[in-house]
């Protein structure tokens, strides 16, 4: 005897609607997950896009604290037009974290050849002076011969932020444009920095203002007719500003500019632990100076 078969029948309606039913339920969870990530991302990387957004990226005033009175804000601050105007964001930078990654893996920075002077510490540290020497960006060139003894020419002294040297995108920018107007300029390296290596126990620090002193005599014993001047950035202008405060009348330079002072060390000591990103950065420091001395621990 003989038994029919018949296959199984399938509700292929059924499956179909419960499939995409299914995957409707996981692409919304999806969306969700998306989401919150950028809301965390948008959070993580201090992104403030909407808050100038809702301002229509007028951006806001510049300000400044100054005595009008005094003979600098007559000669110099009331004639910078940008001191007294808007800053604007650009819109797809609006985080400082993505500007600081713009300037140092995307932006175009400028070729620059720079002739290296050694100078010693009296304590065996030692300290690398870059003298530019020439500069290109997009064919408009600029050369300057080597800084003479009796050169009048104004000598600008840079002293780069934490972790920089004469190499730095921000550095190479700085002196290329002082290049261009005529002045000779000089990078005064860290010590430990500029592929330099630590030759004594004393490394660089905020508050270390000898090396400066040092350097700016040298400077002007070799070249006594040039003025000097000097342009400090970040942990630069720190120690810039604090030998101009130490020195006095005794300073030798005939002007200086301070950028991105970290004035309170303290308050930049808190606020580096302050969230997961400046936790990150300051991982970031401690691996970037032990790569220059695996001697110094931190």
């Amino acid at each position: 005897m003989e038994e029919d078969y018949r296959a199984p029948s399938y509700d292929y309606d059924e499956f179909f609607v419960k499939s995409m039913s299914f995957l409707s339920i996981s692409h919304n969870y999806l969306l969700l997950l998306l989401l919150a990530f950028l809301v965390f991302l948008y959070n993580f990387l201090e992104v403030h896009f909407l808050a100038d957004l809702l301002t229509a990226f007028r951006g806001n005033p510049v300000l400044l604290t100054y005595n009008s009175s005094s003979q600098l804000y007559q000669s110099v601050v009331s004639k910078c037009r940008i001191l007294h105007g808007r800053f604007f964001p650009t819109p797809w930078l609006s985080s400082p974290h993505l500007q600081t990654a713009f300037l140092s893996l995307v932006a175009e920075s400028p070729h620059v050849t720079y002739e290296r002077h050694m100078f010693y510490a009296s304590d065996g540290g030692t300290i690398a002076l870059d003298w530019l020497m020439s500069s290109d960006v997009k064919g408009a060139s600029c050369t300057n011969d080597a800084t003479r003894e009796n050169d009048k020419a104004p000598i600008l002294i840079v002293i780069p932020g934490l972790t920089s040297d004469s190499g730095s995108a921000y550095v190479k920018h700085l002196v290329d444009k002082m290049a261009k107007h005529g002045w000779n300029v000089v990078v005064s390296n860290h010590r430990g920095l500029g592929g330099i290596s630590i030759t004594s126990d004393c490394f660089y620090s905020a508050g270390w203002t000898e090396d400066l002193r040092k350097v700016i005599d040298h400077i002007h014993c070799q070249y006594p007719e040039a003025p000097l001047y000097a342009v400090g950035t970040s942990i630069g202008a720190n120690i810039l500003v604090k030998y101009l405060g130490e020195d006095g009348v005794n300073c030798l330079l005939a002007g200086a500019a301070a950028v991105c002072s970290p004035w309170d060390l303290l308050i930049c000591d808190r606020f580096i632990n302050r969230r997961l990103v400046q936790k990150l950065y300051d991982k970031c420091y401690k691996v970037m100076h032990n790569c220059m001395s695996p001697s110094l621990l931190f």
